[in-house]
């Protein structure tokens, strides 16, 4: 009789470096494998890979026993490795934080391509292209004159919207003095019946 399918767990662990520990543990411990077994074979089947960070699929049976696929690394995680960097743009295609040659891009698709909704290496590319641009990683020859220029006019666009906020606000430091200067006091109901008892 076929075992059956308990459950399936995606996770992200570093090559060779699966250990009982969280996040490893926290999230597999309560699906009942044994997971020093579980971290050996990972760590076995990804040395290889040592740096990288690689996507695992884990399908866990009734039985309590359990098999996993490796997945390539994250499109994200290969590109800022290819580009030497630690984190993408905070502004996207505005700003350019690394520049990666045309066969960074294409190493990077080729390895991607089982993961991907891909027919070629070209779509593939186009793909991981598009991940770059997100992150603010250019791609000579391919869009990076197209992307500094993009960076160019947002970064020319932030100094404009810079001026018209510091006018902004001096224009509204300017209301707030006229008002406060206009505002005198102005005799209430009150004060004028008060007056007239007075005299």
């Amino acid at each position: 009789m076929a075992k059956e399918v308990v459950k399936k767990i995606k996770l992200q662990i570093e090559a060779g470096k699966a250990t009982p520990a969280p996040p490893v543990g926290t999230v597999l411990g309560p699906a009942g494998i044994n997971l020093g077994e579980f971290c050996t074979k990972f760590n076995e089947a990804t040395r290889d890979k040592m740096g990288d960070v690689v996507p695992c699929e884990i399908t866990i049976y009734d039985d309590r026993s359990f098999e996993f696929v490796l997945k390539t690394a994250p499109a994200a995680f290969l590109l800022k490795k290819a580009a030497k960097i630690n984190k993408g743009s905070k502004k996207g295609a505005n700003e350019i934080v690394a520049t990666i040659s045309k066969k960074d891009l294409k190493a990077i698709a080729e390895e991607k391509m089982p993961d991907l909704n891909a027919y070629d290496v070209e779509s593939a590319m186009k793909q991981i292209e598009g991940t770059a641009r997100n992150m603010g990683i250019a791609i000579e020859g391919v869009n990076d004159a197209e992307l500094a220029e993009q960076a160019k006019e947002a970064a020319e666009e932030e100094k404009e919207q810079a001026k018209r906020d510091a006018e902004l606000a001096e224009l509204e430091a300017e209301a707030k003095e006229m008002a406060e200067a206009s505002s005198v006091e102005v005799p209430t109901h009150d004060d004028e019946e008060a007056e007239k008892e007075e005299n």
